[in-house]
């Protein structure tokens, strides 16, 4: 058995404390890329499945700051901020001028579908960006 040094534990300690003052600013920098990721993705799920190519519905696809959801995680959101763009996400009645409902059109969930094709390559990410945090800490 080798022998434990304190002066090793000290080093060591440093070398953490190191890392985790560096680790928020390189978890924004991640979160913010993997974000503008997830915006790009969407807007082309929004252009393959929308047969109306004018209007700001486009333009509305947002990548809003890093914040911390529920006091513990790192999040970052992507949402389009035009005032319609709820009716064309989660559908919407049709209705007349004259007040007469003439059906229901179904919406077409583009924010969801993107976030679910997504996933797994933010998973991917994730899992490449810890190991590369894990290797400039020296560990």
């Amino acid at each position: 058995m080798g022998i434990l040094d304190t002066k090793d534990l000290e080093e060591l300690e440093k070398e953490v404390i190191r890392l985790a003052r560096s680790y928020p600013k390189e978890t924004k920098k991640f979160l913010q890329k993997q974000g503008n990721k997830l915006k790009a993705r969407a807007i082309k799920k929004a252009k393959s499945k929308l047969k109306e190519k004018t209007g700001n519905y486009l333009k509305g696809f947002k990548r809003g700051k890093v914040y911390k959801y529920k006091e513990e995680e790192d999040t970052v959101r992507v949402y389009n901020y035009m005032p319609h763009a709820h009716l064309i996400e989660y559908g919407h009645r049709i209705v007349g001028k004259n007040g007469k409902e003439h059906g229901f059109k179904k919406g077409h969930f583009i924010l969801e579908e993107a976030r679910s094709e997504f996933q797994d390559e933010f998973i991917k990410a994730a899992d490449n960006f810890v190991d590369d945090i894990i290797k400039k800490g020296g560990f």
